[in-house]
C-alpha cells in the first residue's frame, strides 16, 4: 500500500508520467485489484513516449494479465531500443519460452550470458528447456554458487536450475540439496500468512453449501468455458492440452479474469489475492453479472474455437461460484499422491504465486485444506465437476482421453492423442514437458527423495492425507 500510495501521488502531480502509471498497474495486479489495473495499463500505455523501462513494465503487466503475445510485442519494442539491457532479454526469452519458440529462447540466453555470465535468471530458464545431458552447465553453476554472490531471488533461481539438471541426471541427494537451499533463499523473501489462509477456507466451507447453490439458478448460461482446476504441477496442463488439441476447443492459458470479475463486481480493496472477506462477500455476488463479466473480460484470450480452456489451477477455490454463475461451463478437477503433488512444487520457483510452496511442512499443511476443501465441494456439488487422476491419464492415455471428451460432449479427434504437437503458449512450469508425449517417469519420482522428504509425509499423515499406494 505504500508503493501504491507513493505512486498514486506521483500520477496524480504529473498525469502523463508513464513510468508511474505502469508501476500502478503492475501494483493493482499483484494485490488483486483489476478495475484499477486496468485504467493505469490504459494510462501507462496513453503516456509510455517510446521509453523502453515503461514498455518493458507495460510487457511484465500484459503477461500478469495472462495475454503473452501482448507482452511480447512489448517486450520487443524494449529490447530492440536497448539491445544491451540484460533485463529486457531475459523478459523477452521467458515469454518467447511460454509461447513455445524454444530456440529464440535458447538463443536470447545464450546471448545474455555472454553479456553477463552469471544471470541467475538466465541460467534458471537454460536449464528449464532441455534435459541435461551431461555436467558442463552443472559445473558452471556450482563454480558461481561458490563465489558467495548470490543471495535471496538470486539464489533461488541459480539453486533451482542447479537442482533441475542434477536431477536429469539421477544425482538424486545433490538435487535435493539443490531444491532444499533453493527453497530455503526463495522463503526467506516471502511472507505468507498461513493463519488467513486457514480462515478463508474455514469461511468457504461454511458459505457455500448445496443451498446457497440452488437458492438462484440465474448464471449465465455461456457453454464455451472449460475449467482445469487443482493443485499446481498436478497435470492440470497435460490435460489441457489434449483436451485442446480438439478443434473445437481453444487454450486460453490460466486466466485470472474469474477471480478478478468478482473483486471488480464487489470493489475489492483488501490486501491479498484470497481472504476470508473476499470469500464470505463473493457468495451474494449477482451471478449472471458474475457470469458475463467473466466472458467479456477473456473474449480478446480465448480465440475463435467454440469452447475454451481456462486452466489456472487455483480456481478450485472457486468452483462453487463457477457452478452458479456458468452453469453450463464443464469443470475438471486434477488429482495426484499427495506427496508427489507436494514434493513437485516444492522443487518448482514460482513466480509470484504459490508462497507455501518452499517449506516442507507449510506446502503440507495447505495441501491437507485443499484437499479437505475439495472433498467438501464433491460431496456437495461431487454431480456438477469430472474429477480425473494424474496417474490414470499418464499411464494409460487413450481411454483417459476420450473420457475426457466424451465429457465434454465434444465427438472424438485423434489429434487429442498427439496434444504435444501444438504450438499454443503454455505460461506454467510445465510449458516444455507438455511438448513432449504423456510418460510416467513423474509417478512416484517423490521416493527418490523419501529419506529427505520426512517432515512433508509426517504433515501430511498428521492431518489424514493417504499417502500410500495410489
Amino acid at each position: 500500500f505504500t508503493a501504491m500510495r507513493a505512486f498514486g501521488s506521483v500520477t496524480k502531480l504529473d498525469p502523463t508520467h508513464g513510468a508511474a502509471w505502469a508501476q500502478l498497474a503492475r501494483i493493482f495486479v499483484r494485490a488483486g485489484q483489476p478495475a484499477r489495473a486496468d485504467g493505469a495499463l490504459q494510462k501507462a500505455i496513453e503516456n509510455e513516449d517510446g521509453n523502453s523501462f515503461v514498455q518493458d513494465l507495460i510487457g511484465l503487466v500484459f503477461a500478469q494479465l495472462g495475454d503473452q503475445q501482448e507482452a511480447l510485442g512489448w517486450y520487443t519494442k524494449a529490447a530492440s531500443q536497448m539491445p544491451s539491457n540484460v533485463m529486457f532479454r531475459v523478459n523477452r526469452a521467458n515469454c518467447n519460452m511460454f509461447l513455445g519458440n524454444l530456440e529464440d529462447t535458447e538463443e536470447e540466453l545464450r546471448d545474455v550470458l555472454d553479456m553477463q555470465p552469471g544471470n541467475p535468471n538466465a541460467h534458471w530458464i537454460l536449464a528449464g528447456l532441455k534435459k541435461a545431458k551431461d555436467r558442463e552447465h552443472v559445473e558452471e553453476m556450482q563454480k558461481l554458487i561458490a563465489t558467495g554472490n548470490y543471495q535471496g531471488s538470486s539464489l533461488a533461481f541459480m539453486s533451482y536450475g542447479l537442482g533441475k539438471e542434477l536431477e536429469d541426471l539421477e544425482d538424486w541427494a545433490a538435487a535435493y540439496e539443490a531444491f532444499a537451499a533453493g527453497a530455503e533463499a526463495r522463503r526467506g523473501t516471502l511472507d505468507y500468512d498461513e493463519q488467513a489462509e486457514i480462515d478463508m477456507c474455514r469461511a468457504m466451507e461454511r458459505t457455500y453449501t448445496r443451498q446457497w447453490l440452488e437458492d438462484d439458478r440465474t448464471g449465465y448460461e455461456d457453454p464455451s468455458p472449460i475449467f482445469v482446476v487443482g493443485q499446481p504441477r498436478t497435470g492440470t496442463t497435460l490435460v489441457e492440452r489434449i483436451i485442446t488439441a480438439h478443434s473445437q476447443v481453444h487454450s486460453a492459458g490460466e486466466l485470472r479474469q474469474f477471480g478478478n470479475a468478482i473483486r471488480r463486481l464487489i470493489d475489492y480493496r483488501g490486501s491479498g489475492r484470497f481472504s476470508a472477506e473476499l470469500m464470505e462477500q463473493a457468495a451474494a455476488v449477482d451471478a449472471a453479472k458474475l457470469g458475463e463479466a467473466y466472458i467479456r473480460t477473456t473474449q480478446k484470450l480465448r480465440g475463435d474455437s467454440p469452447r475454451f480452456v481456462d486452466k489456472l489451477p487455483s480456481n478450485y477455490l472457486y468452483l462453487p461460484l463457477i457452478l452458479k454463475a456458468l452453469p453450463n461451463a464443464k469443470i475438471i478437477h486434477l488429482r495426484r499422491n499427495p506427496m508427489d503433488a507436494c514434493f513437485s512444487s516444492f522443487k518448482q520457483l514460482f513466480a509470484d504465486a504459490y508462497p507455501h510452496s518452499y517449506d516442507q511442512r507449510e506446502m503440507a499443511r495447505h495441501h491437507a485444506r485443499y484437499y479437505r476443501l475439495m472433498a467438501a465441494w464433491h460431496e456437495r456439488f461431487g454431480d456438477r465437476f469430472s474429477e480425473v487422476r494424474y496417474e490414470d491419464v499418464a499411464s494409460n492415455l487413450e481411454p483417459n482421453a476420450r473420457a475426457l471428451i466424451e465429457y465434454l460432449e465434444l465427438p472424438w479427434e485423434d489429434a487429442c492423442l498427439d496434444f504435444h504437437k501444438q504450438k499454443a503458449a503454455v505460461t506454467t512450469a510445465s510449458t516444455v514437458q507438455v511438448r513432449k508425449p504423456a510418460h510416467t517417469k513423474s509417478i512416484g519420482r517423490w521416493k527418490r527423495y523419501e529419506e529427505s522428504l520426512k517432515p512433508m509425509r509426517e504433515e501430511l499423515e498428521a492431518h489424514g492425507i493417504p499417502v500410500g499406494d495410489w
